[in-house]
């Protein structure tokens, strides 16, 4: 099963994920919300629309926007709206 992990803290866990561009996403109900801080980051897709990002807070420690989701897809991208994605260092087992 998917588990996104960082600074010894599992972030997220689900069988229900869903891969695009070889990224996992996670469902929103995986995620461990303690963790994750709304950012003010957005980033946009030509196909997927327009990202939102979180900043990771484990123990103190802050990985800032490693975390980021579609609140909206376009529609080519419905399978992955509200799903959480990661990187810059989060560890993603299979």
């Amino acid at each position: 099963m998917p588990k996104a992990t960082w600074n010894g803290a599992v972030l997220a866990e689900s069988d229900r994920c869903e891969v695009v561009e070889g990224n996992y996403y996670f469902p929103p109900d995986a995620i461990r919300s303690e963790y994750f801080k709304p950012s003010e980051t957005h980033t946009t897709c030509p196909w997927k629309g327009i990202a939102s990002y979180y900043t990771i807070d484990v123990d103190g420690k802050v990985n800032p926007d490693a975390a980021w989701y579609y609140p909206q897809t376009k529609d080519a991208a419905k399978k992955i709206e509200g799903y959480v994605a990661f990187w810059r260092g989060v560890t993603v087992e299979k």
